[in-house]
């Protein structure tokens, strides 16, 4: 009898440790934030990039398509070998330290809150990949693909990385209370204000206000505005890192703002000029979007 009893206490107590341990990874977050992953993705691959490549002209779709490829490739090689570590590893209030170079101990096991950190470290590099690639806007039909890979891979070191610690990763501007809930300040505003540096810098593209430079294709552009719509419910709601009320409350708002700014454009629209128009609907639906980000829990 005594046997008996020490026998199922030995299998409660394992039970309980198998529970305990289980219950450090959570399944449902997990999930969630791999689908929020490939959601944000998509919002390069294609999105912005069929988006930006209905607004140029015939000649420079191409180049407007390679360009978010090849930065999507060249970023997410630098996020590994140290964009990471700069962004999220221990350093000072300035930049993140080296500990993490090449995800030095970062395993199957390591996790962050409740999800592995390689997810972590894979959902950030998403968001790392779409911010220089929201620049080729600013420059698009007026710069060499090899300036613009190498501008976007130093900004990326430079500019995104830092930043990034600064907010998220117990920088000073964390420290000091700034709130970000998914991007409006280190995605947004740098790329916002490096596009505009880089537009004023590079200046109009050549026959501006003598050439006519209609979209190639708004086909292309509202196919792709779409897909950041869509892909934002992962931008926002992932960043709640958890299948939760923020994560609901993001996706909620998001949609709602996207919503909003899309009419909001439209009638404006409709009243100075008599008609709406794709372009202004699509460019409100991404201005609602870009506003509702920072906030959206």
């Amino acid at each position: 009898m005594l046997k008996i009893t020490l026998f199922f206490c030995a299998a409660f107590s394992s039970a309980t440790v198998f529970a305990s341990e289980g219950a450090e990874l959570n399944a449902g977050n997990t999930s969630w934030v791999l689908i929020s992953t490939a959601l944000v993705l998509m919002m390069t691959l294609p999105g912005l990039a069929l988006f930006y490549g209905g607004l140029v002209r015939v000649k420079n779709v191409l180049s407007v398509l390679m360009q978010c490829f090849a930065i999507t490739c060249a970023v997410s090689v630098i996020w590994l070998i140290c964009g990471y570590s700069l962004a999220f590893a221990e350093g000072s209030a300035w930049i993140g330290g080296l500990g993490k170079v090449m995800f030095s101990g970062i395993d199957r096991e390591s996790l962050t809150g409740d999800i592995p950190e390689i997810l972590f470290a894979l959902f950030q590099l998403t968001f790392a990949v779409i911010t220089p690639a929201l620049i080729v806007g600013g420059f698009a039909e007026r710069i060499k693909f090899s300036g613009m890979l190498v501008f976007s891979d130093a900004w990326s070191l430079l500019v995104y990385s830092p930043v990034t610690h600064w907010v998220w990763g117990g920088g000073w501007l964390g420290e000091m209370g700034l709130l970000d809930f998914a991007g409006g300040t280190v995605v947004h505003i740098t790329a916002g204000v490096s596009a505009l540096v880089a537009a004023i810098y590079l200046g109009p593209r050549e026959g501006f206000g003598r050439v006519p430079m209609p979209p190639h294709n708004m086909t292309m552009t509202v196919t792709g505005a779409g897909m950041l719509w869509v892909g934002w419910f992962g931008f926002n709601g992932g960043s709640a890192l958890a299948a939760n009320g923020n994560a609901a409350m993001a996706m909620l708002v998001t949609h709602i703002s996207a919503s909003v700014g899309a009419l909001t454009w439209m009638t404006l629209e409709w009243v100075r000029f008599g008609k709406p128009s794709a372009l202004g609907i699509v460019t409100g639906m991404v201005a609602g979007l870009g506003t509702i980000t920072p906030a959206s829990d």
